[in-house]
């Protein structure tokens, strides 16, 4: 048996996962949890944000919206009020890469929320005056993100870092290509990305696998596929030095960013340690040295976003003008320190022990199990145990830590950008020295 059927097989028997394809392409995977009476069902579409062209900026967000706005068998209003009457949660959200549509009930009212989810993926509308009304709504959401300086540093900031190619576009799109889009390029995108080929639907709960895929084939064995979607192309990290004046924020925000690995790479367990350190917690360098220590931010911290062929580490901290420079020094301190110096032991062991700990917690209700089934399979087409996932990590070594730092911690390859009412405030790459 292939080293990656026996992984499966081993997490299938060891999580009860169980993995079907329909006769048209679809993949079903349902994780059955004995000990709850609640199922999570979500369908799965491997297309987001990053495979748009420019012009089409936002369509995979605008297309989530506009299903809810009605389908061929119910209005907007009677699709709320489906899945609220038997007391579940109808959710949806779109990601660089990828789209779901979910639901949580109690596992007697499964039939209900397959019947929402599939209706909404199947059978929408497109109704050309909720076209021009949900236009406004997405606006007024772009609006709203850009009133809001942590998101708008990010966004300004993953722009110029993927300079020039998909995953440096905003998830919403922007005005000019928001207010663009016709009910035809609608229609096109709809029926291009929502195929058998390109979807997936994942359980978790209070389940019987049989009878999930009897419920799943019923709504979907006559999707029909559609033509194949052309190759991601992968993006190229660009160090920007960027600043912003907005004049009427009180904070200075500041986005500090390097390299990371893929989400599909060994070495991002690795990764995932480094990150706890440096700004992952209450009890990382960041937050304890620049917060704790000198006083100089509420808000820091570090995060990771890998995607299927790139990766980025980016930190984030809002503070006053006058202490922008401070932050800034010790951001780079500390990726001298990590460099020159082999974490200690007892920062490795704390942060191996916040990871595991984030992993079993994350496992715990059914709505995750969903989300992870689904990732696993998108982006590993195998499922991997806990056992799994904790030996990983716990195999992280510090002098791994140090080579990760010594291999993206470099003045060339750091990426900045800080906005704020900045008063003449510049960043220059000698800054950044480390």
């Amino acid at each position: 048996m292939p080293p990656a059927a026996f992984n499966r097989t081993m997490a299938s028997e060891i999580r009860n996962i169980r993995r079907e394809v329909l006769p048209n392409g679809m993949v079903v995977i349902t994780e059955r949890m004995e000990h709850v009476r609640s199922v999570s069902v979500g369908v799965w579409i491997g297309t987001g944000s990053r495979q748009e062209s420019p012009e089409l900026n936002g369509v995979s967000h605008f297309i989530e919206h506009m299903v809810f706005k009605g389908t061929e068998r119910r209005s907007a209003e009677e699709i709320a009020r489906s899945v609220d009457r038997v007391g579940g949660m109808l959710d949806a959200f779109t990601t660089k890469e990828m789209i779901s549509f979910n639901a949580k009930v109690l596992d007697e009212h499964v039939p209900v929320a397959l019947d929402v989810i599939s209706d909404l993926v199947l059978r929408p509308r497109f109704d050309s005056e909720d076209i021009e009304k949900e236009k406004s709504v997405v606006l007024e959401e772009i609006k709203m993100e850009q009133d809001n300086p942590e998101y708008l540093v990010f966004e300004i900031f993953t722009q110029n870092f993927w300079r020039e190619h998909p995953l440096g576009k905003p998830i919403l799109g922007t005005p000019e290509t928001v207010a663009s889009f016709a009910r035809a390029t609608l229609l096109d995108c709809f029926h291009s990305w929502y195929a058998p080929h390109n979807m997936l639907i994942t359980a978790a709960g209070h389940l019987e696998h049989e009878k999930m895929v009897e419920l799943v084939a019923a709504h979907f064995s006559a999707l029909r596929p559609a033509g194949h979607l052309p190759q991601l192309t992968p993006p190229h990290p660009s160090a920007q030095l960027t600043t912003r004046s907005k004049s009427e924020l009180e904070q200075v925000h500041i986005c500090v960013g390097v390299p990371g690995y893929p989400a599909t790479d060994e070495r991002r367990y690795a990764l995932a340690v480094l990150n706890n350190i440096l700004g992952g917690g209450m009890s990382s360098r960041l937050f304890q040295n620049i917060r704790e220590k000198q006083g100089l931010a509420y808000s820091v911290y570090s995060d990771l976003s890998l995607y299927r062929d790139a990766g980025l580490m980016n930190v984030y901290a809002g503070t006053s003008l006058e202490n922008s420079g401070k932050v800034l020094r010790v951001i780079t301190s500390e990726f001298r320190n990590m460099k020159e110096k082999l974490v200690t032991e007892e920062e490795l062991r704390r942060a191996k022990d916040h990871l595991k700990g984030s992993m079993m917690l994350a496992l715990e209700s059914t709505s995750a199990r969903m989300s992870n089934l689904a990732r696993q399979e998108m982006y590993f087409q195998r499922f991997f145990t806990l056992d799994e996932l904790i030996e990983s990590v716990e195999q992280v070594t510090r002098e791994q830590l140090q080579e990760i730092a010594r291999d993206f911690f470099r003045p060339e390859q750091i990426a900045v950008t800080v906005l704020g009412n900045l008063n003449g405030f510049k960043i220059t790459r000698e800054q950044l020295a480390c």
